[in-house]
């Protein structure tokens, strides 16, 4: 990169990186009151909230909100319920989701324009919509399992995993990714001998990290978030997950330390795996000379 030696180009450069500080502040601040929240109590947490205290920590600090948080719901199975229903639908979600997109993409049969249009024209329906449908669907459906055939999906893991391994969105995302990639590549793997599956997992795979991390993030945080459809298919304490569980904190009163400490402790896991998909985005975009 040439060094900039322009006095109109440093300020430009000065002010830019001014503005995008200044939006980073805005998105930031409502994760250091909640973090700063709560290490204290509520009544000083209320009485500070008109002032800009409610950004510092000072005063009355203690752990206490976070021990009273566990001793009212269990936050570390709710945490481990969350985690791992997401994981699984996020693994499952990019595996069948960009087959279905590398097979609208690449591969040749009738209709596909047609099926692919009603797929993109799901993202329009509101899944409150659907809810009570679903519902009755996998309370109907068999499951296979350590004590045999068992009918109705409520209650488990696997009714919060399985109706959202596939997703319009994702499709979309991974058709509009493929289909911006040389044909040359797939053409020189089918005269190599190479079968549509090796295409897929030895040519377009190993190219595609920033779709695959986009699809990730954005599907982490729509099946992290869920509240809607695990409130209606788990009546067990034993399968619920982190957004279930926030209600355990509005019951008969609500104590916002231990509100901030809950959110505090289940917000982790959703930085953390966007830090880990941040570097590997970049390094694929770095790796595959893509730019954008």
């Amino acid at each position: 990169m040439a060094a900039v030696t322009s006095p109109n180009q440093r300020l430009k450069i000065s002010l830019k990186y001014l503005l995008l500080i200044l939006v980073a502040l805005v998105f930031v601040f409502p994760i250091v009151f909640m973090v700063v929240s709560s290490f204290k109590p509520d009544l000083q947490l209320l009485r500070d909230t008109s002032s800009f205290r409610a950004f510092l920590p000072v005063g009355d600090i203690s752990f206490e909100n976070y021990f009273a948080a566990f001793r009212r719901a269990p936050v570390g199975l709710f945490v481990f319920n969350s985690i791992l229903v997401t994981t699984l639908t996020v693994i499952g979600s990019l595996f069948l989701c960009s087959m279905a997109a590398f097979a609208f993409v690449f591969l040749q049969f009738r209709g596909k324009e047609v099926v692919l249009s009603i797929i993109i024209a799901t993202l329009i329906v509101p899944f409150e919509t659907i809810a009570v449908p679903m519902l009755m669907v996998v309370n109907s459906l068999p499951w296979i399992g350590g004590s045999g055939v068992t009918w109705g999906w409520l209650n488990t893991y696997h009714v919060q995993i399985v109706p959202f391994l596939a997703d319009a969105l994702t499709i979309f995302l991974f058709v509009q990714f493929f289909r911006d990639l040389p044909k040359e590549l797939i053409e020189a793997a089918r005269l190599d001998g190479a079968s549509w599956f090796q295409v897929y997992s030895m040519v377009i795979v190993p190219i595609a990290g920033p779709v695959f991390a986009t699809a990730a993030i954005l599907k982490f945080l729509a099946m992290y978030n869920q509240y809607l459809w695990p409130l209606m298919v788990t009546q067990s304490e034993q399968f619920r997950p982190v957004m279930v569980g926030l209600q355990y904190f509005f019951q008969l009163n609500t104590a916002w330390g231990e509100v901030m400490a809950y959110l505090s402790m289940i917000t982790l896991p959703v930085l953390a795996f966007y830090l880990f998909l941040q570097r590997a985005f970049i390094t694929s975009i770095a790796s595959t000379g893509i730019k954008g």
